[in-house]
This record gives C-alpha cells, structure tokens and sequence, in this order.
C-alpha cells in the first residue's frame, strides 16, 4: 500500500509527547497489529551553529564536516510523530531502539536543504517480542543522499516477520580509546539532538522504566564511535551500523574496541572491564575516504 506523505515542520513539543505517549498507553488491545500506511516529511536546513554545537558533543573535528549521524537526529521528530499517533499499534514509551543504520551516499555541507521522509518499514521477527522497522531518507535537489533503517522492538511474545538483524563480523579486541560519561552527558546530548527521553536526563525517570540510574542515549554512543573511527575529512560516501546490546549507565567509563583496519571495519563499546559490550557496530568507508583514515 502507497503511504500517504504528510508534512511536518511544527516542531514536536514536550506536550504533544506526553499527550502521544499516554495516549499510547491507553490505547485498547486487540486484533493483529498493522503499521500504519503514513509518511511524514520535513525540509531542513544544516546549519552551522547546530551541527556544530552536535559535533563537538559527539567528539567529532571541525574538519571532519557534517557527522553521518546528524540527519538521523532531524529525522528522529517525524519518527517520533509516527510513533505517538493514534494509529500506531504500540505505546512509543517502552520500545527498544535494537538497530540502526545509516547509508551515506553523498556528501553533506553547511547550508545544503535536505528533504527528510519517514515511514514505517515491516515487522520483524524476535524471540523477545514484535521489531519493526522505520525507514528514513533524505534527499537533495531530488536526490537521495542519505538512508537510514532504525529496528524498535515492543517487548512481549516472539514476533512475525522475516528475523530482526544481528550484526556478525571478526572480533573487535583492539582497545583504542577510553572514554568517560558524566552523569549529565543524557541531558546535553538532549538538548543538542532534542531526544529528552527521560530514562536519560533523569534517575528518577530512569527507575521508572526499570534502570537504576539514567542511560546515554544509543545514538550517542554511536556517534561517538564514528568520530573516533572516521577521517579527519568530510565523508563522501560511508555507511555504519550497530546493534544496540546493552545499556550504558551514567556516569560511566567504556572504552572503543575495533577489528583490523580497512574499508569495512567493525567495533564495539565494552564496559571498563572489557567483558560487556553496550553497542557493536560495523563502518563502511568508501575506498577514497578510508585512504584518509
């Protein structure tokens, strides 16, 4: 079925998600879940102060230019939006972020106006519940430049579909970099990327869905890891997935784990000990860009 495309520019207030997010918790139950047939679409501009003000979050150089990660951030508002509306079939709070990936297929620069899409993708199966997918893309000039897939799992019986993806490669058992988190890192990366989920900008809103302390947002994590793994040069061409395994609690110490050096190169975010892997990942360069690395 052809999705509808609804335009979006309004930004997505803190109202308009508690209003979605209860309303999806009321939501009655019944019958075979179905995604809703709905596109919504925005146009964006990459400015300066912004993608700055991420970068510098993320560990990412000023030479470095636009991060693979950042239209990502101005997508995740309609994914959002998707989400919190009435004919969604799950509740937005309590969804698992498992999976994401990001395909590059140009480069991006200060003051390029990108049109962003999202959707609905398909189930997935999972032995922990229902995953599905949302699709984004990102196009300029009538071209796609940029596509992103992001797997949700809503926890519960195994799910229908085609399996969930797992991401399998050489080990990464280089230790290359340590990092400290401190404990507000939830609450900077929210004001930057407007994510201000509370499980990660409060203890308190984190006990509340069962964790101990607040958590660093996956898409930081990930971030992170491509700023320390990318060139010192704009990217023309990359692509870089991860599946998110466990959650990372602030404050907190990880190190950067990465398998043999090339195009393709996998790595993990492990805990201080090295035995817990919070994010495993894969990045893709393009054969001109990884001579740069």
């Amino acid at each position: 079925m052809t999705a509808v495309i609804e335009r979006f520019d309004a930004p997505l207030s803190g109202a308009a998600v508690v209003g979605g997010a209860l309303r999806g918790m009321l939501r009655a139950k019944g019958g075979e879940a179905v995604l809703p047939p709905r596109a919504l679409q925005r146009e964006v501009v990459l400015e300066a102060e912004a993608v700055g003000a991420y970068a510098r979050l993320c560990g990412f150089a000023p030479e470095q230019g636009v991060p693979i990660t950042w239209p990502h951030i101005l997508a995740f508002p309609l994914q959002m939006r998707l989400m919190l509306g009435a004919d969604f079939p799950y509740p937005a709070m309590g969804l698992v972020h498992l999976h994401n990936r990001i395909r590059q297929q140009a480069r991006l620069s200060i003051g390029d106006r990108l049109t962003l899409t999202a959707q609905p993708g398909r189930f997935l199966s999972h032995d922990k519940g229902q995953a599905f997918t949302l699709e984004t893309t990102a196009t300029r000039d009538g071209a796609t430049v940029l596509e992103g897939l992001s797997v949700y799992l809503r926890l519960g019986r195994p799910g229908r579909g085609d399996p969930a993806p797992l991401l399998t490669g050489k080990d990464a058992d280089r230790l290359v970099e340590t990092w400290t988190l401190p404990a507000d890192l939830g609450r900077r990366y929210a004001r930057v990327s407007g994510d201000a989920n509370p499980i990660h900008t409060s203890a308190l809103g984190a006990r509340l869905f069962g964790f101990r302390r607040a958590i660093a947002h996956g898409m930081w994590t990930k971030a992170r890891a491509v700023a320390a793994l990318s060139p010192q040069a704009p990217l023309d061409a990359a692509e870089v997935e991860v599946a998110f395994r466990a959650p990372l609690f602030l404050p907190g110490q990880v190190g950067l784990y990465v398998g043999p050096s090339g195009d393709i190169r996998d790595f993990d975010v492990r805990d201080a000990t090295g035995a817990r892997a919070h994010l495993r990942g894969r990045l893709t360069l393009s054969p001109e860009d990884s001579v740069a690395c």
